[in-house]
């Protein structure tokens, strides 16, 4: 049985100084037997077959003969999506294109949702150091892993299902974007997700359920404490009220991650209409003469380039970084970058990488039981991989309290407090897992003289790491190509924390926590804020002031992977737009976009599930444009037989 503890790998076996020689032989067979069925159900957790055949294995050196009709670049949680719905037309021809290949096994465990970091499954980028924000990471730098692999970032996330609320997609609706409210996308929530049980529902294939309870004890203090702030503790957010504290469902099914690759795009791989082509990176769009027009992509796969018509559209993607990346790498986007970088300018758009925003977090830290924490037992570890490679449950089919959200409103009385401005998600580790906290602040790319100080907090304590994370932030950042190679990563400025009125609400959430601690079920635990020495912020402010917080959020600043908004959605009125509220792509009549990169605004939530349901709307848009084109030309033939 293999266990990972302190990053080391151990194989007990009868040969082991610590095991009993056997005697008779019947416990060597008998031991041998279950070291079998240990590892065969340890290869069972992600088998080949969950995911589609890659159909670049048979294309053949010459890639492709005809035309596709719809080619969609990145199978990422909307990519997955659009192609599963667009070959539901058996007279459509549809080839997925995605840079990754399979998800690892490490994919599949919820609780190890921070392991695939630094890994080749990620795309791990890295913004520009501003010197205002994520000073506590490697070099300054923030770091912004996404997902490279059938799923994309749904493949890696922390898998919660949070949909955002009303007034995130009325403001949508009110900038210009119409059938973008909240009454008319949350249809296509509803058809992306199986209901189990319910006949008349839209039985989508996203599988939503409640993550295996874990550290209660835990979850109950932070709603017990909650509580005594005003803060209610509710079963699910209902129309009217999105404030409170709640285990929201998430995108599992039997302890394993249920990606919209595995659930939209594995489903329905034998469909001979729909082909994947795995470790194929698109490099370049090809345009027809006028620029109006998407004729051909380009993709490298093993080296090899290779070039595949498109007869109807394609469908863009991938993801609020690497979309605008080709889109520029292609000749659009703002004319003066393009020129710098000497490429063709096809159409000039100016807001391509721009409006970039996202979820910016301040991890704080807390003790937990110091003094009387027990500690985590090597048999318990042992245990936990057991139970789940035999019956895919306890502790590693979950993840401790991350799933225990929290949303309040600390605005002042001017604002709806029916909406919150801060969302806090909890990370609880138990006294003596170093492993686990090791796997979380390196995802985190922490720096090791903070790591290390974490780690000494808890040889005496459990500890609770909270995330402060902003929901509707003013600052926005943008991309730019540094280079025309697609091997060189874009440049990626966050501007985190660039707006005071963030650092104001951020503050507040900070104030919060500290409150938290000051509850009787926080005091029952001897919850207390962890002191992290940090030399500019301990010399020059006084631990837990105003001053002291924002030089500490200067340090701690990390991403929640939640970057939307670089080819924003608008009206032909907005300059800034890049896509139409069709999501057609402005200038080119057959290009959409369906990722997050549409979002006008960032919604307050995680935005996985509003990734989703842009891919339902997306192929909902495709399928009744060409259906009408269908519809016009018959009725042309009708008019010329007449």
């Amino acid at each position: 049985m293999l266990a990972t503890t302190t990053n080391q790998s151990y194989i007990f076996s009868p040969g082991d100084p610590q095991c009993t020689p056997p005697g008779t032989g019947l416990w060597s067979g008998l031991f041998q037997m279950l070291l079998q069925a240990l590892l065969a159900a340890q290869c069972n957790v992600a088998p080949t077959t969950l995911w589609p055949p890659d159909y670049g294995d048979v294309m053949g050196n010459d890639g492709f003969g005809e035309p596709y009709d719809f080619v969609v670049i990145g199978a990422g949680s909307a990519g997955s999506v659009v192609a599963s719905r667009l070959s539901e037309n058996p007279d459509w021809r549809v080839l997925v294109l995605e840079a990754g290949g399979d998800p690892p096994v490490e994919s599949e465990l919820p609780a190890l949702f921070f392991g695939l970091e630094f890994s080749d499954f990620m795309w791990n980028y890295f913004t520009e150091n501003s010197g205002t924000a994520c000073q506590a990471q490697r070099n300054g730098r923030c770091y912004w892993p996404r997902g490279r692999m059938l799923g994309g970032s749904g493949a890696a996330n922390a898998m919660l299902y949070v949909r955002g609320n009303r007034r995130n997609f009325d403001s949508w609706a009110e900038l210009g974007n119409t059938g973008w409210s909240y009454d008319e996308v949350l249809p296509y929530f509803e058809r992306s997700v199986r209901s189990v049980g319910n006949a008349t529902h839209p039985q989508g294939y996203m599988t939503l359920n409640p993550f295996e309870l874990q550290d209660e004890d835990i979850q109950a203090m932070i709603r017990a404490g909650g509580q005594e702030l005003g803060v209610p503790s509710v079963e699910q957010f209902a129309e009217g009220s999105y404030v409170g504290y709640t285990s929201v469902p998430g995108t599992v099914q039997r302890g394993r991650r249920m990606s919209t690759a595995k659930g939209h795009l594995s489903r329905i791989a034998e469909r001979p209409n729909l082909h994947v082509v795995k470790r194929a990176q698109v490099t370049q769009l090809h345009f027809d003469l006028t620029g109006a027009r998407l004729e051909a992509v380009s993709f490298v796969r093993d080296e090899r380039t290779y070039r595949v018509g498109v007869a109807k559209e394609a469908v863009l993607s991938a993801g609020a970084i690497d979309s605008p990346a080709l889109l520029l790498r292609s000749g659009i986007g703002p004319r003066e970058q393009l020129e710098q970088l000497q490429l063709a300018v096809q159409h000039e758009l100016p807001g391509v990488g721009r409006n970039l925003q996202d979820h910016v977090l301040v991890p704080l830290f807390m003790h937990i039981d110091e003094g009387v924490a027990q500690p985590a037992s090597q048999q318990e570890i042992l245990d936990s991989i057991y139970t789940y490679l035999m019956h895919r449950t306890g502790p590693l089919a979950t993840h401790s309290t991350a799933s225990l959200v929290g949303f309040i409103n600390t605005a002042n009385s001017s604002s709806d407090p029916r909406y919150p401005d801060l969302e806090f998600h909890h990370l609880y580790f138990q006294r003596g897992r170093h492993d686990s906290l090791a796997l979380f602040l390196n995802g985190l790319a922490i720096q090791e003289r903070y790591i290390e100080h974490l780690q000494a907090q808890l040889t005496q304590s459990h500890l609770l790491c909270i995330f402060v994370q902003l929901s509707q932030p003013e600052s926005a950042g943008h991309l730019q190509l540094q280079s025309t190679d697609y091997k060189q990563p874009p440049q990626l400025f966050s501007n985190y924390l660039d707006k005071p009125a963030d650092m104001a609400t951020l503050l507040r959430g900070i104030r919060h926590q500290e409150s938290m601690t000051q509850t009787a079920a926080y005091r029952h635990r001897h919850a207390q804020l962890v002191h992290v020495p940090i030399e500019e912020c301990d010399g020059a402010h006084k631990f837990g002031s105003d001053a002291y917080w924002r030089c500490y959020a200067k340090y701690f600043t990390v991403t929640c992977y939640h970057q939307v908004g670089t080819l924003k959605m608008g009206p032909d009125t907005d300059p800034a737009a890049c896509v139409n509220p069709r999501l057609q792509l402005r200038g080119v009549s057959n290009l959409r976009v369906a990722d997050a990169s549409i979002m006008p605004n960032v919604v307050s939530a995680n935005t996985n599930a509003a990734t989703v349901m842009i891919g339902e709307r997306v192929a909902d848009f495709i399928a009744q444009d060409w259906m009408k084109e269908v519809q016009q030309k018959s009725l042309h033939m009708h008019d010329d037989a007449l």
